[in-house]
């Protein structure tokens, strides 16, 4: 089932759209499926993961997460909408220096007013190897170690669809590749659809499918 879908999305720039940033892009994303967004710098594949996050609105077109019209709605309640079906993952990691890594990862449930599920957060934290670090603060983690914070505090509100922005980009080599694997067998594990904006092929490869974008355009899927 398509838990997420584009339908002839666009995003321009510029009083005559001379900068066409995504230009009708038509796409669908599985319950469950890890997908990679792939290509050139500029190529567009940052402005479609904001548009399918309700982080910008579209010039036309629209997204759908689980049949829901994002651009349909008024700020308030995409702002609602996004905090309880969307979990991001940034390269920044956006982690709350005062607040220890359990905290970190609590945040969002809370802002929403409701009671987290400990059994289920708790889980998260295992599977992401954080257990020994949850009264940690985010100084004294490695690089690392707060990227899998952030990917427990996107998983720990049971969104319906996981976005992640180069989220390996301040990481080295092997713990980019730690910490994508960490997310995907997360994703197996809970169930969660995900969907991770990278450059780089090793990570790319790790998904279930691979969409290309070249001048605001799927140029291949695979």
């Amino acid at each position: 089932m398509g838990v997420l879908k584009t339908v002839n999305l666009k995003k321009y720039y510029g009083a005559n759209a001379e900068v066409k940033a995504v230009d009708g892009i038509n796409l669908t994303v599985n319950q469950g499926e890890f997908v990679s967004v792939v290509g050139s710098s500029g190529s567009g594949k940052s402005t479609l993961l904001h548009l399918l996050g309700g982080l910008d609105r579209p010039t036309d077109g629209e997204v759908l997460i689980n049949e829901q019209m994002l651009y349909a709605m008024k700020d308030d309640a995409l702002t609602i909408f996004r905090r309880r079906n969307i979990g991001f993952v940034f390269q920044s990691y956006n982690l709350v220096p005062v607040l220890n890594v359990e905290e970190n990862i609590l945040l969002p449930i809370q802002l929403d007013g409701n009671t987290p599920d400990m059994d289920f957060v708790n889980k998260v934290i295992d599977t992401l190897g954080l257990a020994e670090k949850r009264k940690s603060m985010p100084n004294q983690l490695s690089g690392g170690q707060q990227q899998r914070v952030a990917i427990a505090r996107a998983i720990s509100a049971k969104p319906a669809i996981i976005l992640a922005d180069e989220p390996t980009g301040n990481l080295d080599s092997k713990t980019s590749m730690d910490v994508m694997g960490l997310l995907k067998v997360s994703g197996e594990k809970f169930g969660q659809t995900i969907v991770v904006i990278t450059h780089n092929p090793e990570i790319a490869q790790m998904a279930d499918r691979t969409i290309r974008i070249e001048d605001g355009r799927i140029s291949e899927s695979s």
